[in-house]
């Protein structure tokens, strides 16, 4: 990806395992059970100096099992926003899906109802000049059929063979990108 990133791109990113760690097995439910992975803030500070716009898509389907609430969530993400905000980072919006595998909603990553969402809200965005940067193929997917660049994101080093780039942590493919 050698074209020069600015504030005419946008940065999509997945949450769990790219900006906090995943519960195997689980979802985060409460600010407890969040825990923001290493060099995260930091790159979110540096990201946030290029990219114009920069949001979460996120699945969350433990609340359409009754795990978990979209208050709860709403509370993990203010947590979220406040740890990169103290570095110098933003994320200027969250995206969520919380209904259940399968439903046909539209939501649900790899479909790009999230992405629509977020371009509804931020009409500069121009797929082909976005990133998104997830750690399972539903998020190379997603990013895939929208035309954007994609990232992933792979901390035991698996590769993906349909990624633009693959990197061990958030941190390390801001770092390249930019």
């Amino acid at each position: 990806m050698s074209e020069k990133i600015d504030a005419s791109w946008t940065l999509f990113l997945d949450r769990d395992g790219v900006i906090n760690k995943r519960l195997m097995g689980d979802y985060v439910k409460t600010v407890q059970e969040f825990e923001l992975l290493p060099g995260v803030a930091e790159a979110l500070s540096l990201a946030g100096r290029h990219f114009g716009v920069i949001v979460v898509v996120t699945n969350q389907q433990g609340i359409g099992k009754g795990i978990m609430t979209e208050r709860n969530l709403s509370e993990v993400h203010d947590y979220c926003s406040g740890l990169i905000a103290e570095a110098g980072g933003r994320i200027d919006r969250y995206y969520f899906a919380p209904e259940l595998a399968g439903s046909g909603e539209g939501l649900r990553k790899p479909e790009p109802g999230m992405a629509l969402l977020a371009k509804q809200d931020f009409p500069q965005i121009d797929f082909a000049k976005s990133i998104m940067c997830g750690d399972s193929d539903s998020d190379i997917e997603f990013g895939r059929k929208l035309g954007m660049k994609t990232v992933y994101v792979s901390a035991d080093g698996d590769t993906h063979p349909e990624a633009d780039l693959t990197v061990s942590s958030l941190f390390e493919g801001i770092k390249q990108l930019l």
